[in-house]
């Protein structure tokens, strides 16, 4: 539940926004990239969001029918447009976002009292983002969609902290405390989790959400040092980071939940599950898109198999990402680390989020 939108990615690396010639554009939004993600590893998935009333809002229905998301839960805004996203590449650790989500992004339309709550009740997994907290009447539904869970098995909230989506960022922190007692799952990044909790130090940050009394598993992704996870029974898993050739990293995160729900709910331990889900956004850092270049379940064998996130992306012929003019940052792209969602050392770490297995 929650963001989606139009993602705009540039052909040429290395080269300001103010000097490409070329974009490919691609669905986008964390939790539908997620939904995307779960979906090509054989989940059933679902999506709930809005769109604007607007071409580009159908192009994000297609889409996700394509990918075998269920939309019947995305619905149109017609005060608002479909947003937009830009990011710039510089590999291996810079890859800049502009979202262009004004005057309000139909997403945080979501209203409480249109939510098919027997749907979100059904659902074997139900994946929420604190993007859905910082404005109304977004927070509200999102809340209620988590009370409404209530006794399930596994409810994810993922901390998805976007600063520049919140009108005063100091305000967040009781907001994602509320959402947190009914989450029985908390994952995000280290910045996400200093917001959500006050706690940096990754086992600090891990025993911070689970002592908010709901959460038993807590996921800290720390990008180039791997990713973390506490048990609220003691289980404890760390895994390090799967190298790969970067070329974008904002799609590691998102593919990387939707791994870690398949895992979930395949019963595979905590270890295994962890080592898929690195694996995942490996692979993704290593290609341009996020939600066309998912993988599945055998490229995520291959890559534990050969040690390597750097693989074929069929979704990428004819649109290979070339350089550009010569800039700091141009020029063969290098090697480095991606897990937990990470790309590599300062990665942003884009979230993620979806509502999979509805019944």
């Amino acid at each position: 539940m929650g963001r989606l939108g139009v993602d705009l990615y540039p052909l040429q690396t290395g080269v300001g926004l103010d000097r490409v010639e070329t974009f490919r554009k691609f669905l986008g939004g964390s939790p539908a990239n997620v939904a995307v993600a779960a979906a090509r590893l054989g989940r059933r998935t679902a999506l709930v969001s809005r769109t604007g009333a607007d071409p580009f809002g159908g192009y994000l229905r297609r889409e996700l029918k394509g990918f075998d998301v269920d939309g019947r839960w995305v619905t149109e805004v017609d005060a608002y447009p479909t947003p937009v996203t830009f990011c710039a590449l510089f590999p291996p650790d810079d890859f800049p976002l502009y979202f262009y989500r004004r005057p309000k992004a139909p997403d945080l339309e979501i209203r409480p009292d249109e939510l098919d709550l027997d749907a979100i009740r059904a659902a074997r997994v139900f994946w929420a983002t604190g993007t859905g907290l910082c404005a109304e009447p977004s927070r509200t539904a999102t809340l209620e969609a988590l009370r409404a869970r209530s006794g399930r098995e596994t409810t994810v909230l993922d901390l998805d902290w976007r600063p520049m989506f919140w009108a005063d960022p100091s305000a967040a922190r009781p907001y994602y405390a509320e959402a947190l007692r009914y989450a029985t799952v908390a994952v995000g990044n280290l910045d996400e989790c200093e917001v959500a909790t006050g706690e940096r130090e990754p086992e600090a940050a891990a025993r911070a959400l689970l002592a908010t009394g709901a959460v038993r598993l807590a996921v800290v992704k720390q990008g180039p040092a791997g990713v973390l996870a506490l048990a609220a029974d003691g289980t404890r898993a760390e895994v390090p980071p799967l190298p790969v050739e970067v070329v974008n990293g904002l799609g590691a995160g998102d593919a990387f939940g939707g791994s870690l729900v398949d895992g979930l709910l395949s019963g595979r331990d905590l270890t295994t599950v962890l080592r898929h889900a690195n694996a995942a956004g490996a692979i993704v850092a290593g290609r341009l898109a996020c939600s066309a270049a998912m993988p599945d379940a055998t490229e995520i064998a291959t890559a534990l198999a050969t040690g390597s996130g750097t693989l074929p992306d069929a979704s990428e012929a004819g649109g290979d990402v070339s350089p550009g003019a010569p800039e700091p940052g141009s020029g063969p792209l290098p090697e480095a680390s991606a897990a937990g969602g990470g790309a590599s050392p300062g990665a942003p770490e884009p979230g993620s989020g979806t509502l999979p297995e509805p019944g």
